[in-house]
Formats: C-alpha cells, sequence, structure tokens
C-alpha cells in the first residue's frame, strides 16, 4: 500500500530528513572550522587557503555529475549513496590525523593527509549528494503539488544538522583541538549511513510501494525509457570539450587548474546533455529554463558562499563577538543561517502550498530572482555596517542580519531549484541532471573562494580591484556582492516571463 496522501508527506521524507541531517552535520561540521585550521594552524596566508576552501567546496559540488552518471547508468541511488557515504567518513578521519600531526615542526605530513582527505571528500559527496537529493522527488507521483513542500522539509534536514555542527565542532576545534572537531565530523557520516541503512526498505518507496533506487534510474520508467545518460558519442564530445575548454581557461587566461576544470565542466556539461536526440521540443524547453537559471545559480552561490571564508574573516578580526562576558566563536555564526532556515523553512513551505491552493504560487524563476534581490540586500546592509567599524569592532546586528536576510533568500531560490530540476527533467536525465545543477553550485563556490582572496588587508599599500574596481576596503569588498547579486535578480526577473512559457505548464 502506497504511504503517500495528499494531506501529509510519505514517511520516506523524514528517513532521508535524518539521513541528510547527518551527512550535513559532516561536511558543515568540518566546512565552519577548515579555514581557521588552514590559516591558525597551518599558517597558511589568507589569500591561499581561500583559493583551496574555493577549490575544495566547488570540486565538492562539481563530482555530483560522475555520481549521477553511474547512478542513472549503472549502480542506481542507494549504492551511490552508500558508496558516497564511506568515501567522506574516510575524508573525515584523514582530517582528524592531519590536524593530529599538525603541531609537528614539519607540517609536511599534515598538508598531505588534509589534500588525502580533502580528495575523499570530495568524490564521497559527489555519489552521496545527487542520489538522495533525486530520491526525494521520487517518493511522489509525477504533477504531485507537495513537491516544493518536500524539498523545503529536506532542506531543512540539511540546515538543521548544519546548525549544529558548528557548535560542536566549531567548539571543538576552536577551544579543544581541530583534531576533535574533525573527529566529529566523521562520526555523523557514520550516522547517517546506519540511519539510512536500517531505515530505508521500509520507508523509502514510491507512490505505488516499490522500493527505490534499487537500479539504475535508465529503467525506472518504462515509458521514458529512450536510452539513458550519455551515449558514446556524447562521452567523447563531453570529455573533448572539457579538455578544450580546460586549456583555454587554464593556459590562455590564467586560471588554476582546479578552477578551469570546475569551469570547464559547467560550460560543457548542459551542452552536451541539451543535445540529447532523444529529447523532444518540450522536453528540450524544460531542460533549457534549468541550464539559463543555472547561470543565475552561479552569481547566488558566488556570493552566498562568502559565509565560510571572507565573512569567517570577518566574524573574527572585525565582529564584537562579546556577549555579557562570554567570547563567541567566529565559527558559531555559521550555524546562524542554518538557524533560521530550520525556523522559516516550515512557514515558507506553508506560504507555497497556501499560494498553490488558491491557484497564485509564482513560478520558480520569479521566486529565485526574489533570492538574488534578498541577497543583495543582506551584503547592503553588511556594507553599511562595516563603513566606521568601532574600535570594539562592528555589532553582531550586521552579521545577524545579513544572515537572516540570505537565509529567506536561500529558501526562495535552493530548494525550488532542487524542485525544479526533479520536475523539469525527463526520469531518465534525473540523477544526471541534478549532477549539471550541481556544477553551477560548483562554480558558485569556487568563484567564492576566489573573491574572498581579494578580502582587504587594512595593512596593506596596495588593494586588489575587479572589472576596474578598487577594493580599498571592506566597505567596498561588500559593495562588489551587492552589485553582482542585485543585477542577476533584475535580469532573471526580466526573462521570467519567458522562461515560464518553457516551462510548459509546469510551476
Amino acid at each position: 500500500m502506497s504511504q503517500n496522501n495528499q494531506t501529509g508527506h510519505p514517511k520516506g521524507l523524514y528517513v532521508l530528513f535524518a539521513t541528510e541531517f547527518w551527512e550535513r552535520f559532516s561536511y558543515y561540521g568540518m566546512r565552519a572550522i577548515f579555514i581557521l585550521y588552514m590559516t591558525k594552524v597551518l599558517l597558511l596566508d589568507k589569500a591561499f587557503a581561500s583559493n583551496i576552501y574555493g577549490s575544495y567546496t566547488g570540486l565538492v559540488y562539481l563530482t555530483p555529475l560522475i555520481g549521477g552518471y553511474v547512478a542513472d547508468r549503472y549502480w542506481g541511488n542507494r549504492k551511490s549513496i552508500f558508496v558516497g557515504g564511506l568515501l567522506m567518513a574516510i575524508g573525515q578521519f584523514l582530517m582528524f590525523f592531519s590536524a593530529s600531526f599538525a603541531h609537528n615542526a614539519d607540517k609536511g605530513l599534515s598538508l598531505a593527509l588534509m589534500w588525502a582527505g580533502l580528495g575523499t571528500l570530495i568524490f564521497g559527496n559527489g555519489f552521496f549528494k545527487p542520489n538522495i537529493s533525486t530520491m526525494v522527488g521520487q517518493l511522489y507521483p509525477d504533477g504531485d503539488s507537495r513537491k516544493d513542500g518536500a524539498y523545503t522539509i529536506f532542506y531543512m534536514g540539511i540546515n538543521a544538522g548544519a546548525f549544529v555542527a558548528p557548535l560542536l565542532c566549531g567548539y571543538l576545534g576552536e577551544n579543544v583541538d581541530f583534531k576533535w572537531g574533525f573527529l566529529s565530523a566523521g562520526v555523523g557520516m557514520l550516522l547517517s549511513l546506519v540511519i539510512f541503512y536500517m531505515l530505508k526498505d521500509k520507508y523509502v518507496v514510491g507512490p505505488d510501494g516499490t522500493q527505490l533506487g534499487m537500479g539504475p534510474n535508465k529503467s525506472a520508467n518504462e515509458g521514458d525509457s529512450k536510452g539513458a545518460a550519455f551515449s558514446s558519442t556524447q562521452l567523447g564530445i563531453l570529455i573533448g570539450g572539457i579538455i578544450a575548454a580546460f586549456s583555454v581557461i587554464h593556459f590562455a587566461l590564467g586560471v588554476d587548474v582546479w578552477g578551469a576544470l570546475i569551469y570547464g565542466m559547467t560550460l560543457v556539461g548542459p551542452f552536451v546533455i541539451i543535445t540529447d536526440k532523444s529529447l523532444s521540443k518540450i522536453e528540450k524547453d524544460r531542460l533549457w529554463v534549468i541550464i539559463l537559471i543555472m547561470i543565475f545559480v552561479i552569481f547566488f552561490w558566488m556570493c552566498f558562499e562568502q559565509a565560510g571564508a571572507s565573512l569567517t574573516f570577518f566574524a573574527e578580526e572585525q565582529t564584537n563577538r562579546n556577549i555579557f562576558g562570554w567570547l563567541m566563536p567566529a565559527s558559531y555564526f555559521q550555524s546562524f543561517n542554518a538557524g533560521f532556515i530550520v525556523i522559516l523553512a516550515p512557514i515558507i513551505s506553508a506560504m507555497w502550498m497556501r499560494l498553490s491552493k488558491r491557484g497564485i504560487n509564482p513560478a520558480a524563476p520569479y521566486k529565485q530572482s526574489m533570492g538574488l534581490a534578498l541577497l543583495a540586500i543582506g551584503f547592503l546592509l553588511i556594507a553599511f555596517g562595516s563603513k566606521t567599524i568601532p574600535v570594539t569592532g562592528a555589532s553582531i546586528f550586521f552579521l545577524t542580519g545579513l544572515y537572516f536576510l540570505h537565509t529567506i533568500g536561500e529558501l526562495f531560490l535552493s530548494p525550488i531549484g532542487l524542485s525544479m530540476v526533479n520536475k523539469l527533467t525527463p526520469a531518465r536525465f534525473t540523477s544526471l541532471m541534478m549532477g549539471i545543477w550541481f556544477l553551477a553550485v560548483a562554480t558558485g563556490n569556487k568563484l567564492a573562494g576566489t573573491m574572498s582572496s581579494l578580502y582587504p588587508d587594512p595593512k596593506a599599500t596596495t588593494h586588489p580591484s575587479i572589472l576596474g574596481f578598487e577594493i580599498a576596503d571592506l566597505y567596498s569588498y561588500f559593495i562588489v556582492f551587492v552589485a553582482f547579486s542585485g543585477a542577476a535578480s533584475i535580469i532573471l526577473f526580466l526573462l521570467c516571463k519567458k522562461l515560464e512559457k518553457m516551462m510548459h505548464g509546469i510551476r
């Protein structure tokens, strides 16, 4: 018997919620202390550490393309989740060993273990992330209006874990030893796998009661079986295109190796899938909507992901963190966004469902345009807060206000984007297209690290610039993000009517 009904959500959603809770605890726990570990323990300079951070968080969202392809064509979602989860647990334990040897005079071993840990985490995430996101949509029948709400609830699982992680891992890392922060992140990943293994067979089922993710997605829908994933020709075009794009970006434009790889795949991946000969005209239109919105998603994450680098620098160095005699760790600010999401996600989810019942629920592009606008307003707030900073540091109000506005913006853009990809993509390409969607997030994260490397040093005599605009102080630095996110919001809003038409009735 199906566990679905039209008034609630299937129990499988909450199993995936709990699984993602601990996986995100693992990821955000490590991320909360990563930039501080590099600058305070390994003694790397801020610009170099920011670029490592950007490369890591970018590649974390690049490898889902590989994981999505393997799931669609060979393994299915469940096996991919297990393999990915085990790799991520190993990666966190390698980070633990890196920090364990970091106090030695020779930090070479710590750096080697850090690189190994980062690599394992990157590939593990690639198998885990697109497949668990895809399974959320598979719990519901096609056209079910509950999907937007389901992805918002799922997003609560992501952010409940992200809220707790910096509090525990950040406390252990900053106040005890960074190795214990990384170790707790590894334990969280193991808990994620145990929950999924114990409950998947009973609850992670489709609308007709069949178990989800058992085999390749190419055979999951008999009515949509016109070949799955990339053909041999498309794979040749993909590999050749990536090599060509990488060469131009790296050798001609001087972008670092990882940046060139991320940008090259983001350029080529969508082009290859949109040229698949099995796609109908309507399917192509819908995929074009996803691809075009990916451009704006890049700008969103480039600005939003300052949280893990430049905003952490601002929290540690320019913010008054003294609260009634208690000095709050800088990493705790990374819990603000997640905490606000846990509070606001059910409210916004209920709002979308109510608007849907009244027939006035805006199409996804309109919501995402509003999300970008809120991002711009958040940076405008902190720009004014950084214009004149007292000797004691900027008020905690500015970072708190920024994270509050950015949280609402994220809820208007990110879970809606996951739901949109699931609804607009043909079933045979679901995990693969989810991986391509994450290419935009990868590019945004990599650019976030590049932008963080421009964070102004008040002692410097020369200042960096971007597009001819000199970043002389924190105010001008944050105004750059206001300009990028504000312009992206306006342009997307102007395109919304055309994009809605190309969605052919899907909202």
